[in-house]
């Protein structure tokens, strides 16, 4: 990491953060657990890769998960997104599930969600990197403060985003969002210990109601 390679979009609301401390210590941890030998994921040009895709001005929609996936092949910088050809882990199933059950959206043999990110869709973990089976290894080294900088500049400075917010997690991330000027929709997480609190929480159908009521284009849930 030895650069921010995030969208233009993004630098200046951010420079205080990015400019920070707490970014440069975290550049110099993930520096020497690579100079250890230690294999960190996303590959580095794709740790940012949910704000290269959904650019600052394009979002309407943020997803908030956790660490992303430790298995090979697996993170891309998109949460609950995983590359193709690789088997969509049990919550994205159960997400597939919630959109079937929804919208009759079949489920699609892949789990790869950049379709979602190019309608404006900010899938954000809210920790940004993981050591290589070994899950929330990167927790408490600074990500958090980083994506909470994103989440309240775009509480403060925009109106009518959807939050969607799936498990305790992503809630208590959440808990500064402005509810006044944004729909925050909140469920279990979607994995399989708690996939029967998730299930019926509609949040794709009244995702794309709310942005229909305040004059924006619905997100086409579809994966393609």
């Amino acid at each position: 990491m030895k650069r921010v390679n995030i969208d233009k979009t993004w630098k200046e609301p951010l420079k205080e953060i990015l400019n920070s401390e707490v970014l440069k210590n975290l550049k110099s941890f993930l520096t020497s657990e690579i100079e250890k030998g230690k294999t960190i994921y996303p590959h580095g040009s794709e740790i940012f890769s949910a704000f290269n895709l959904c650019p600052l001005d394009k979002v309407k929609v943020v997803i908030i998960g956790q660490d992303p996936y430790h298995g090979p092949d697996q993170a891309h910088g998109l949460c609950f997104s995983v590359k193709r050809g690789v088997r969509p882990p049990p919550s994205l199933k159960n997400i597939y599930k919630e959109m079937h059950t929804d919208l009759g959206l079949n489920p699609p043999d892949h789990g790869f969600l950049e379709s979602w990110a190019g309608q404006g869709v900010l899938l954000l973990n809210a920790v940004l990197t993981v050591e290589k089976s070994n899950a929330g290894s990167h927790r408490g080294k600074g990500w958090e403060q980083f994506t909470d900088a994103v989440i309240d500049y775009l509480s403060q400075e925009n109106e009518h985003l959807v939050f969607i917010l799936w498990g305790r997690d992503a809630q208590k991330k959440g808990e500064k969002i402005d509810r006044s000027k944004h729909l925050v929709l909140e469920s279990a997480h979607p994995s399989p210990f708690s996939a029967h609190r998730f299930y019926g929480n509609k949040h794709f159908s009244k995702t794309n109601a709310y942005l229909k009521t305040h004059g924006k284009n619905i997100v086409d849930w579809r994966i393609l």
